[in-house]
């Protein structure tokens, strides 16, 4: 619940800011309540303003994979940062993250740094259109890839969260071009593409969808989108903002083995900082500006201290042996939430790849935003109100995944467990 110092916060952004917040879901609105404000963060730890201490399984929504401000993070920005914050011209910083990426991740030959996810999915898709000459793209129910206007038709996270999955303000022109598929359903897309295949410049879909709890594709499903695309002279378009660099090195990628032509990335390579980036085959990257005609710009792309932070989380995960430790993290607590689903008489779900994880209250199998739907949302609405009580802090939203980090003890998740067994 607020505290006094939250309440009087909020009273006042909500005068200066739309519905008191800079992104949706932070307002509260799916749980039926009030934000409270954050004055610090600390490992796996925030500290609200009125001195409430929770445990965090936001992560900042993902990028936070080492945990908040860790040293090596916060004393490469002091030092970078003391040379100058931005210099609109190159910088050795950027030569060394295009190097990291086009090394780490399998379909990135060369790559563009850009400031959000929302900006990488936006030019991967126009470049997919100017290299392709179509204007079609195939996306799906619930996969959210940023506030792109072509792209906000049925998504998810906050535009689910919000009810308004179609937002107002897009020209229906701009939807049109936009086909709209459930994920999971081989047949819908096979359909698609037997009628209109040649019109399609690519398929954009978050591998593991993410923004509407935390779904998996159906064996062989990434295979078909692979070999269709390729069979139609149609771009395969990996969204992976969140999974990029946070369940490997590689990403989906490297854990499927299936190559997309593109891919937007994000998140885990700012180190908490703004930073967005896109890349795939050189062919294909070659069409942009200034080598090709699709046009892309941005004045701080590429921000020395975004991409040293960047670099220096990525160092350290490689360091810490991170990837391993996660994944030995998130068995412990996927453990955990299992027994303890075990001995309720309610039925759950629980998905968990890595460090990223979602629980549902219902007994549906999980495979697209319809089954998320069928969930029972005052059930999770209650849990959530719950668990925050007991210093557990979620997502305020049944839509939502959840985050571990490298900061996370045993200690930390031992009490997240026995709160969920308290309170599930």
């Amino acid at each position: 619940m607020q505290g006094p110092i939250s309440k009087k916060l909020f009273q006042a952004a909500r005068k200066m800011i739309p519905g008191g917040v800079n992104s949706p879901v932070r307002a509260f609105r799916n749980v039926d309540g009030d934000p409270f404000f954050v004055r610090r963060a600390r490992g796996s730890r925030l500290e609200d303003v009125d001195g409430r201490s929770l445990i965090d399984y936001i992560g900042t929504w993902g990028p936070a994979i080492l945990g908040h401000a860790p040293t090596v993070l916060t004393n490469t920005v002091h030092e970078v940062a003391k040379d100058g914050l931005s210099f609109g011209i190159p910088n050795p910083f950027e030569v060394e993250m295009a190097r990291m990426v086009c090394a780490w991740v399998p379909s990135v030959e060369k790559v563009r740094m850009v400031n959000s996810g929302t900006e990488a999915t936006m030019s991967a898709i126009r470049l997919a259109r100017g290299f392709t000459g179509r204007d079609k793209i195939v996306k799906f129910e619930g996969h959210y890839h940023g506030h792109v206007d072509s792209l906000l038709v049925a998504a998810g996270s906050g535009a689910l969260t919000h009810g308004e999955p179609d937002s107002a303000g897009i020209p229906r022109s701009f939807a049109a071009e936009t086909i709209t598929l459930p994920f999971n359903l081989p047949e819908r897309v096979e359909d698609i593409f037997s009628r209109v295949g040649d019109q399609v410049a690519a398929v954009i879909l978050e591998p593991y969808p993410a923004n509407a709890g935390f779904v998996l594709p159906r064996e062989g499903y990434l295979e078909l989108l692979r070999k269709l695309t390729a069979k139609h002279g149609s771009l395969l378009i990996f969204d992976e903002v969140m999974t990029g660099f946070r369940l490997a090195r590689g990403g989906v990628q490297e854990l499927t083995g299936v190559t997309p032509d593109l891919c937007a990335m994000g998140k885990v390579i700012g180190g908490g900082l703004p930073v967005g980036a896109f890349g795939g085959r050189a062919d294909i990257m070659d069409h942009l500006a200034p080598d090709g005609p699709v046009y892309q710009a941005g004045t701080l792309s590429g921000n020395p201290v975004a991409m040293a932070a960047g670099l220096a989380q990525l160092r350290e995960l490689e360091k810490q042996d991170g990837y391993r430790r996660l994944e030995a993290t998130g068995q412990r607590f996927e453990d955990g939430v299992r027994r303890i689903i075990a001995e309720k008489s309610r039925p759950y779900r629980f998905n968990r790849v890595g460090s990223m994880w979602c629980l549902y209250f219902g007994d549906s199998e999980i495979i697209n935003v319809d089954s998320v739907q069928t969930g029972d949302f005052e059930a999770f609405r209650k849990f959530f109100w719950a668990c925050l009580d007991r210093g557990v802090y979620l997502a305020p939203s049944p839509y939502e995944t959840g985050f571990l980090s490298l900061a996370h003890s045993e200690a930390d998740i031992d009490e997240t467990l026995a709160v969920f067994a308290d309170v599930m």
